[in-house]
């Protein structure tokens, strides 16, 4: 019996690479091995205070690596403070293995505070997230002050009561 796709629909697609890929597991990842570190295309950017780079990491028997470990590790490589360091826009290449990203290390918190997306401040707990109500809510409380003139849009801005 052949189906609309050209292969036949009573047979059964497998993969049978390895035992242990059945689990979805690999058999030869180890979570706490070895990863090694390369950062390329280094700059001193001396208007921003800070030191950018392209980093390299080589993990052949670990699924990925954070982005605070990874953090840890250039701080130690660089003798600066973990704080300091922002990695961001890490990809994985297909297969594995080898992950790139981009590196920032700030001078001091104040450049970094000054220099940094807020996002990213939020992140690494140097800002704290601005709480707003939600674009829906927002949106109504607007619609509902433009009905009404005067003290009365102040009044009517106010979120709405509950019953």
């Amino acid at each position: 019996m052949i189906s609309r796709g050209g292969h036949r629909q009573d047979k059964k697609w497998r993969i049978y690479q390895n035992e242990s890929l059945k689990s979805g597991r690999c058999s030869s990842c180890d979570p706490q091995g070895a990863v090694t570190i390369r950062t390329t295309q280094f700059i001193t950017n001396r208007l921003l205070n800070r030191r950018q780079f392209i980093v390299t990491i080589f993990h052949p028997t670990r699924a990925n690596i954070s982005r605070s470990e990874l953090g840890e590790k250039l701080a130690g490589l660089y003798k600066t403070e973990a704080a300091r360091v922002s990695v961001f826009g890490l990809k994985t290449k297909f297969g594995g293995g080898v992950s790139t990203g981009f590196g920032l290390i700030y001078d001091d918190e104040e450049s970094q505070k000054k220099f940094e997306p807020k996002h990213r401040l939020v992140r690494s707990g140097l800002a704290d997230k601005v709480v707003k109500a939600s674009r829906k809510l927002r949106k109504e409380r607007k619609n509902r002050s433009k009905k009404v003139r005067g003290k009365a849009k102040t009044k009517a801005a106010e979120p709405a009561k509950k019953k």
